[in-house]
């Protein structure tokens, strides 16, 4: 192996030459005084981004998930509120994200449990069970597991269970789900290991999930089991429906079939026109596996597009925190040129990015419109969770390009895929490891 140690003969050849670049003090002034993104930032985005769009959907107020991480349940409460209003003329209506929250934080503690005791007898520094401890109570998730909870549990207005100081900022919760989940693992394993009976390990099992939803219900509340539905309309009319179930409430005022519905994917580091399975990410036990079918990016494009003309928001997975300014709302692939200011190359493919690890799916939002120019997509609106102090009132322009190299999940109804696409969807899926 080379000897790489750096001497004072390498720093003063880095020196010299940095300071052969002929405008090395002009760009150094101009990054310390205005930082690297302003420095970087394209002059020419907003003419890229108008705000206008050819379809787009009649939307309300945005939601906001403050300082949490429920994005995926936010923008699949966000599809179905928005068929809500449209069906019955309430346009800023709400769904509870808290009522979802809850139940997924006694859930997944529930499966994490199984899962503990299904690897009880591998080393801690296995690969699968270093999966399972890295962060059993976190709030992040996908769209199938949000169905999951809405088929289970069914949904309920903000007015029958509204957001909580923890729901509004989970960070305190989650270190304490971690530390309580991980101990858990701990006396699981142990117990597995002195040979505990299995109505031993079935009573302790018992007992901590009953402390994981007592933590639950102090931080956010318990739900109830009835409700009365009050609303008035956009058109002033007052409407009452009294003694409602959360799965009652779903089932009589949406119209949504989520088991029509399939997450198309493009991960291009895998193989295209198969169906896989997350079966590491299920949070409900006996709910539905968590699965996508992978396809080229046109694919997606063109499945979303069909919906949006069809009046129907679309959910989608991405990657937010690249090539994008929240304050202003632009995701523009060419948004930012870093190489260019730092004159060094930084060209990745997609494919190239998640064989590196610097492509991250880190965020679900929903599109709510696009502009067409010769039946091509040119750009994107997107409705956001982040409230209405970022972008125009909450909501977001994507370019086509950023579709193309950041947008990697849209969910859509399968009946806008063509005929042999959906009979993909038929295959026996590949088994995804968590660390895949």
């Amino acid at each position: 192996m080379p000897n790489s140690e750096l001497t004072k003969y390498n720093y003063d050849k880095m020196e010299k030459s940095f300071k052969k670049e002929k405008l090395h003090d002009v760009v150094s002034r101009t990054i310390v005084n205005n930082g690297i993104r302003n420095s970087a930032k394209d002059n020419h985005v907003n003419d890229r981004l108008s705000g206008s769009f050819s379809v787009e959907l009649d939307t309300g107020k945005v939601s906001d998930q403050k300082a949490s991480g429920r994005c995926w349940l936010f923008s699949l409460l966000n599809v179905l509120k928005h068929d809500f209003a449209k069906k019955y003329d309430v346009k800023d209506f709400e769904l509870s994200q808290s009522y979802l929250f809850f139940w997924d934080k006694v859930e997944r503690a529930n499966i994490y449990y199984d899962r503990i005791l299904e690897t009880a007898q591998l080393p801690t520094d296995d690969r699968l069970l270093t999966e399972y401890l890295a962060y059993p109570g976190e709030d992040g998730g996908e769209w199938g597991m949000a169905v999951a909870l809405v088929q289970k549990y069914g949904v309920m207005p903000t007015s029958a269970f509204p957001e909580s100081n923890v729901t509004n900022n989970t960070r305190d919760l989650d270190e304490v789900l971690n530390l309580k989940l991980r101990r858990d693992g701990l006396t699981l394993r142990k117990m597995v290991h002195a040979k505990a009976s299995d109505e031993e390990i079935k009573a302790t099992r018992k007992k901590m999930l009953a402390e994981i939803y007592r933590i639950a219900g102090y931080a956010c509340g318990v739900p109830r089991e009835t409700f009365d539905f009050e609303y008035r309309d956009d058109k002033k009319k007052y409407h009452l429906d009294k003694n409602l179930t959360p799965q009652q409430f779903y089932a009589k005022y949406f119209d949504v079939e989520l088991d029509d519905y399939i997450q198309l994917s493009n991960y291009p580091d895998k193989a295209m026109n198969k169906l896989y399975n997350m079966s590491f990410a299920d949070n409900v036990v006996g709910g539905p596996h968590v699965h996508f079918l992978n396809m080229p990016m046109e694919v997606l494009k063109d499945a979303a597009i069909k919906q949006l003309k069809a009046g129907q928001a679309v959910w989608f997975g991405n990657d937010v925190a690249t090539q994008s300014n929240s304050k202003e709302g632009l995701l523009d692939a060419n948004l930012y040129h870093y190489d260019e200011l730092f004159d060094v190359d930084l060209a990745m493919t997609k494919q190239e990015r998640f064989k590196y690890h610097q492509a991250v799916p880190s965020h679900a939002m929903t599109l709510t419109g696009v502009d067409l120019v010769d039946d091509k997509s040119t750009k994107w609106k997107v409705e956001n969770s982040w409230g209405e102090k970022v972008g125009e009132k909450g909501y977001f322009k994507m370019s086509d390009s950023w579709m193309d190299e950041y947008v990697y999940e849209v969910i859509v109804n399968k009946k806008y895929l063509s005929e042999s696409n959906q009979k993909l969807l038929d295959q026996t899926p590949i088994e995804l490891q968590p660390w895949e």
